[in-house]
């Protein structure tokens, strides 16, 4: 019964999120209320344990994920996202710039989402391409891939973060592995544009869609360290608060503890980044900038939600004993990471949305890391990354993300299966290799 029960609820939300149009939110919410009925529970218990769990999920994150986009908006309105990536292409030079805008969307896509960051970016390709001669496409896939590492990797982007927070893993640790094995990801998309992009060809229709050609503005007034530092001090206070909090206590446990402690909290933490977000549009007026923080809100209000359902939905499934009821015994944690990927990548590519992936796969998989032989602090967190390596496995026709890439890089559909999808589908492989490799290593 609880078999049918877990099927049935993940059936229903792929097929209500796919066939339906139906929004997360209310997919994820409509699923856990009918497993309840499913399994047993009273009304009164499902709203209880549903409220709790929603709480649970957001008490750590509802802000990180607002600040977090306020930060993005601010990089994305003030042209600092492109300031990243012309000093990344100053540092890697002509010859590689397609590993430029790879790494420029790798670190763009922290807190920027991949989709906006792909539309902000992409205007940089034209004018990329014409300097060094490397293909557009090349461009597109090598930026396009950069971008999506970071999605599903890194937090404070909000797929991570959530899943960080349902596996109650920490997050300095999620953010140091994430790092490690993003990286990698990200580099395997650039290889893959150099192999692939040379042959694959641009639409002649929907000129429309193209991005307009942006030349490179080299008297912009903002300082490098300017755009770097809304995202680099707060990956930077949040790592540290980790480092801080090792049983060796390598600063003590005095008042330097306490200070790096508090600052490190990922609220804290994104919070000061806030602070040099808003720096770089002090020469903006007051009138210009004034619904920037309302927008930001506004689209970090839905990823809310949609985690918030995701917690929700996984306290149901933790009122059952869900690996006694499938005799669930997995003696090496290696394994049990694989299987976790397998799950992710099946719902990422039954549904699309990398982020209902992520958060679908952590509430099914919370009550299972015992038996699975994962209950370190360093299990939990590569248990994340496996979620997110899934959940990026693969991209194509039913994703949002897919479409962004196609149409703004004038690729027909076919063009674009073969050269964003298959590369996400390698990227996910790299993700889990790499995760491996980190497991075996520490084990």
């Amino acid at each position: 019964m609880v078999f049918i029960v877990l099927i049935g609820a993940i059936l229903f939300i792929i097929l209500a999120t796919v066939r339906l149009k139906m929004h997360p939110v209310l997919s994820l919410t409509i699923a856990a209320v009918g497993a309840g009925l499913m399994l047993g529970m009273t009304p009164s218990d499902i709203l209880k344990t549903m409220g709790e769990g929603l709480g649970k999920t957001l008490s750590g994150i509802a802000l990180v994920i607002a600040f977090g986009s306020i930060i993005g908006i601010y990089l994305e309105k003030t042209g600092a996202t492109q300031i990243l990536a012309q000093t990344i292409l100053k540092i890697v030079g002509n010859k590689k710039s397609p590993m430029a805008i790879n790494l420029a969307g790798f670190i763009v896509s922290i807190p920027v989402f991949c989709d906006s960051g792909f539309i902000i970016l992409s205007r940089l390709n034209k004018a990329l391409s014409k300097k060094s001669g490397f293909p557009v496409l090349v461009f597109a896939i090598a930026l396009a891939t950069g971008l999506y590492a970071a999605h599903v990797f890194v937090p404070p982007t909000p797929g991570p973060l959530a899943a960080a927070a349902i596996l109650e893993a920490d997050l300095g640790l999620v953010m140091l592995l994430g790092l490690l094995v993003a990286l990698p990801v990200s580099l395997t998309g650039y290889f893959w544009a150099r192999f692939s992009g040379k042959s694959l060809k641009q639409s002649m229709d929907g000129e429309e869609n193209i991005s307009e050609e942006t030349h490179l503005d080299e008297d912009s007034t903002m300082q490098p360290i300017q755009a770097f530092l809304p995202l680099l001090v707060p990956i930077f206070l949040i790592a540290l608060k980790s480092i801080v909090n090792h049983p060796n206590h390598p600063f003590g446990e005095g008042s330097v503890f306490w200070v790096l402690d508090f600052m490190g909290n990922p609220i804290i933490a994104l919070l000061i980044g806030v602070v040099f977000a808003f720096a770089l549009a002090r020469r903006v007026s007051l009138k210009e900038k004034q619904g920037w923080v309302p927008e930001a809100l506004k689209q970090a209000g839905a990823i809310v939600l949609i985690t918030g359902a995701g917690g929700a939905f996984g306290a149901i499934l933790r009122t059952i004993d869900i690996a006694e009821s499938f005799d669930l015994n997995v003696s090496s944690g290696w394994l049990g990471l694989l299987i976790i990927f397998l799950i992710a990548a099946t719902l990422k590519t039954a549904q699309g949305s990398s982020t209902v992936a992520i958060i679908t796969t952590s509430a099914i998989i919370a009550p299972l890391l015992t038996n699975m032989g994962l209950v370190s602090e360093m299990d939990k967190a590569l248990s994340v990354l496996a979620v997110g390596a899934g959940a990026m496995t693969v991209s194509h026709i039913n994703d949002s993300y897919f479409w962004v890439v196609s149409q703004f890089s004038n690729m027909e559909v076919k063009e674009a299966l073969k050269g964003f999808t298959l590369a996400t589908l390698i990227q996910g492989l790299v993700g889990l290799t790499a995760l491996m490799v980190l497991y075996l290593a520490v084990s």
